[in-house]
């Protein structure tokens, strides 16, 4: 069964973002912790947190995916940049833990010239100041399109960056399928190639998440521009078979692709229909 959702808006609550997602098919969804580009995040009420657990509960809800605003560079070469990477960071943690099982996601950032040894040990350094060995909630790497001097867009960065940090039992991995794509690995023919690489440098057991979308650039364009599942380079066949693997088809598995309401519902009937046919 695969457990599909999208990415929500929680201006409204989250039982009304829980009952959004049941609406159109799905049992997860994504969400910013904060305002994507950054800045104060609001205080999450307390009632309305414990009305979406129960209905979560009811509902057999699977793990949500909360994810850290696009603006922080935890690998940044200014200073005040690296500490609003740790303060948000820290703060959406600390908040996030009345959330049990919920992910947090995160972009490993951009080494803007430094080079990528030192991104890789910077992002690193950031995440053994904010994870400890107490907190309740898994944070996960993104895998990433490699565009610019991003930093994550091998399988080899982000293991090492894992490898660096003290309490790694606390770390995962979000494996978006553009990014992938668009970074040099082939999931549109060799998608069991990918996987088994994945799994030799990275540890397949270290993937929780999946952020399903087509791409809109062609293979290894390191150009990161997401397109509806099946109007892309990857395509909706490619990406059925994917979801449909037995390591992909247990995680809870996000469209981020350009959509409203009603096509992520189209989206998510089309992936539950086509992969029970395939089954």
């Amino acid at each position: 069964m695969l457990h599909l959702g999208c990415h929500l808006s929680i201006s409204k609550g989250f039982l009304h973002i829980g009952k959004e997602a049941k609406s159109i098919g799905a049992d997860t969804f994504q969400f910013f912790t904060r305002n994507p580009q950054g800045g104060q995040a609001k205080n999450w009420a307390k009632d309305d947190v414990a009305a979406y657990l129960d209905f979560a509960r009811e509902n057999r809800f699977v793990n949500i995916v909360a994810h850290a605003p696009y603006t922080l560079n935890p690998c940044a070469d200014n200073q005040r940049t690296l500490e609003f990477a740790e303060m948000c960071m820290q703060d959406d943690l600390q908040r996030l833990s009345v959330l049990p099982g919920a992910y947090y996601n995160f972009h490993p950032g951009s080494h803007v010239g430094q080079g990528i040894e030192v991104g890789v040990e910077k992002t690193a350094g950031l995440l053994n100041k904010i994870i400890s060995k107490e907190q309740k909630n898994l944070v996960l790497i993104e895998t990433m399109s490699g565009k610019g001097s991003e930093i994550g867009a091998t399988f080899e960065q982000i293991a090492e960056i894992i490898n660096k940090v003290k309490n790694n039992d606390k770390l995962g991995v979000c494996l978006d399928t553009c990014h992938v794509f668009a970074g040099g690995y082939d999931i549109a023919n060799q998608p069991e190639e990918v996987l088994k690489h994945f799994d030799e440098i990275i540890g397949l057991d270290r993937l929780y998440a999946v952020h399903l979308n087509d791409s809109l650039m062609p293979f290894n364009s390191h150009k990161d521009r997401h397109a509806k599942i099946g109007e892309g380079e990857i395509g909706a066949g490619a990406l059925v078979k994917f979801v449909a693997y037995s390591e992909i088809v247990r995680l809870p598995i996000i469209l981020e692709t350009p959509n409203d309401l009603a096509g992520y519902a189209n989206e998510i009937a089309f992936l539950k229909n086509a992969t029970q046919r395939n089954s």
